[in-house]
């Protein structure tokens, strides 16, 4: 069964209009859980990636995993103030406001290639301050990789737009 028919969708969540894609009954089923990391696996297996970032916080739910089958270490890039060590952040815009992430100083050295990791691409701004983020540390992102597009949003394009290679493993667009 396809990745796809074993997300939720909840309409209206959390505003009017909006078309919320909720990942849990993906996550919550062993078989769509498998072949989420599996299928992500299988991308990577032969790409020279040294590390997987993953962002707060659904990226760490398939990141680590994923890491792990790769046999390459994990880096969480996380929200403004998470992080117990020394860090360095990276501010961005939401449509409400601005937002930070941080991630720890000594968590990417200069060269390393790293995959990038989410549950979702929308508008594309915190993985493309993410990127950023990779790249002022000396690190190359190799791929930005997702379990959804929302390619209506315009964020695939965004992170493309600034030179990023951009995977997912299904898309709503349209619906």
């Amino acid at each position: 069964m396809p990745i796809k028919s074993r997300i939720r969708t909840i309409p209206h969540y959390p505003h009017q209009g909006i078309m919320f894609r909720d990942i849990t009954t993906l996550l919550k089923d062993p078989i769509g859980l498998r072949s989420t990391v599996q299928e992500l696996m299988h991308r990577y297996q032969h790409v020279k990636i040294d590390k997987v970032a993953g962002i707060e916080s659904r990226g760490f739910i398939v990141g680590a995993p994923l890491a792990y089958t790769l046999g390459v270490g994990f880096v969480p890039i996380r929200k403004k103030g998470k992080l117990p060590a020394a860090t360095v952040g990276q501010d961005y815009d939401l449509e409400y406001g601005r937002d930070r992430i941080e991630i720890h100083v000594d968590a990417i050295q200069p060269g390393e290639r790293i995959l990038l990791v989410d549950d979702l691409i929308a508008t594309g701004g915190t993985a493309k301050a993410a990127c950023k983020l990779i790249a002022d540390m000396g690190g190359q992102v190799v791929e930005c990789c997702f379990i959804v597009d929302l390619p209506d949003v315009g964020g695939h394009a965004r992170l493309e737009k600034h030179g990023h290679k951009v995977f997912a493993l299904c898309e709503f667009a349209g619906d």
